[in-house]
């Protein structure tokens, strides 16, 4: 694992958020100026409760940065009498933020793994997934994130992520293209050295579809 993926896998210190998180206030402060530079009145009726609550949902909507992966995927169950093949949990719907425009991207995330010591719970998985989705970064970031997350904690034979999403930042500005998707895979282990392992995670991907 190169240091680059290590440090966005990375869970920061409580420390070290402190003393880069400006308070609560500051944060609604910023948000008046926001509004003020849009062209409205953050004064009038409408908009004077907006600030608290722009701040209340970026809590919600970027709650990873609070949370720590490893913690996550810490209970894993050794006992599933010599099953070793191929774990896939298809279909994870997420909502993430681009880096770039702080604008929504919603889809879904499919991860599958070889277990080499045992298996972690299937809903651990799905919030694996919105830890990262829960942060500002790129699709492609996210998808590495959530591979080497799951290779680094699990230690597994092989790992497989793909990503689907709608980015509204090319559906409501830009190019304005509504519908279009990005997909971005990340193979380890098994799946980075064998094609044919590839095939057969897109394979049952698609079963049952």
């Amino acid at each position: 694992m190169d240091d680059v993926v290590k440090s966005l896998i990375h869970f920061p210190t409580s420390d070290q958020k402190d003393l880069q998180r400006p308070s609560r206030q500051e944060a609604e402060d910023a948000v008046r100026v926001l509004l003020r530079w849009a062209g409205d009145d953050p004064d009038r009726e409408g908009l004077q409760e907006t600030p608290a609550r722009v701040v209340k949902a970026y809590e919600e909507l970027f709650s990873g940065y609070r949370q720590d992966p490893k913690e996550v995927l810490e209970r894993v169950f050794a006992e599933v009498d010599g099953y070793d093949d191929l774990v896939l949990v298809r279909d994870i719907p997420f909502f993430s933020h681009c880096e770039h425009h702080v604008a929504p991207f919603v889809g879904k995330a499919h991860i599958g793994y070889y277990p080499s010591e045992g298996v972690v719970g299937l809903s651990k998985l799905a919030r694996l997934v919105d830890v990262f989705a829960r942060r500002l970064q790129t699709q492609e970031t996210m998808t590495a994130q959530i591979a080497h997350a799951i290779d680094q904690n699990l230690a597994p034979r092989g790992v497989a992520v793909l990503v689907e999403a709608e980015h509204m930042c090319m559906s409501m500005r830009g190019v304005q293209k509504q519908g279009a998707a990005t997909i971005t895979a990340q193979f380890l282990g098994v799946f980075h050295n064998d094609p044919a392992q590839q095939a057969h995670f897109y394979t049952l991907l698609r079963g049952g579809r």
